[in-house]
């Protein structure tokens, strides 16, 4: 399974689209024992809405001890800080494959 949390693009090939945070954070916690092989991330979500809660909520899933069982992480922001800060997470990136990626595979 692909999710992929962005408010405005759509990716190419098949995948669940959540177009913000809290939309993410509720289909997540719904579905924590659904297996996602890639879990793509953009940064900037709309107005004041980012990335950041999905991630922390992540991150504090691995510190308990309870991952979500995800694949890979990509991050595709066009957001060249926002999408450092997802890449430079320390949990995430002992539990998981976090990448950069491209925008190659997405449409407005």
């Amino acid at each position: 399974m692909r999710v992929v949390i962005d408010d405005l693009r759509t990716y190419s090939g098949d995948a669940l689209h959540l177009r913000s945070s809290v939309e993410a954070l509720a289909w997540l916690a719904a579905n924590e024992h659904k297996t996602i092989d890639e879990l793509w991330l953009d940064h900037d979500l709309g107005g004041d809405d980012t990335i950041r809660p999905v991630v922390r909520y992540l991150e504090e899933r691995c510190f308990m001890g309870t991952p979500l069982p995800i694949g890979q992480i990509f991050v595709h922001s066009a957001n060249p800080v926002g999408g450092s800060w997802v890449t430079s997470s320390r949990i995430l990136g002992e539990w998981y494959s976090v990448r950069r990626a491209d925008l190659s595979r997405f449409s407005a």
